[in-house]
């Protein structure tokens, strides 16, 4: 039986509060004990080196997709790394056969990588769930956004609904369990 698979979505910069990397690892760490597999873009900076680097350690099962040019900053040791040609393929090489997406706080390219996910969520493109970690508020203009595109009529009440947010690592866990 193949292992459940969620993809995460996260920062590679190292100069972020390490409060992000500390939620994130304790996501991560929740996550392999239930029995998940974890797929990312397997850095080795930021909260992607972090996780990455979490889930060596407990020995869970870690699946980097990069883009042959970052080649040399994958995190050595994660489970596999998978290679494609350009971002929008490796973004879709990552969604593959997840039951989630999970978007923890970060810069455009996680911004980037979840509004996809989403979009192609409400278009029945993919089937995962759809959660942010709103650590300290940080996803709060973008929920607020979400909300102005529905008060707008720019986005569909459903489909706003279709993002779950957690405010904690553990919180987030406990929807997995």
């Amino acid at each position: 039986m193949e292992q459940k698979k969620v993809v995460i979505y996260c920062s590679a910069s190292s100069n972020i509060d390490p409060k992000y990397n500390q939620a994130a690892r304790e996501l991560v760490r929740a996550l392999h004990a239930l029995g998940y597999s974890v797929v990312s873009g397997g850095g080795k900076r930021g909260t992607m080196g972090a996780i990455t680097s979490l889930s060596i350690e407990v020995g869970g099962r870690h699946v980097a997709v990069l883009p042959r040019f970052m080649q040399g900053l994958e995190n050595p040791g994660v489970s596999q790394v998978l290679w494609t040609q350009t971002m929008s393929e490796r973004k879709e090489l990552m969604r593959e056969g997840t039951c989630a997406a999970i978007g923890l706080p970060g810069g455009i390219g996680t911004l980037d990588e979840f509004a996809e996910t989403m979009v192609l969520r409400k278009l029945g493109r993919y089937d995962g769930a759809l959660y942010l970690l709103n650590l300290d508020g940080f996803y709060d203009p973008f929920l607020a956004l979400l909300d102005h595109y529905v008060r707008t009529g720019m986005l569909e009440p459903e489909d706003r609904a279709l993002v779950h947010v957690a405010n904690t690592a553990e919180e987030l866990a406990a929807c997995f369990k």
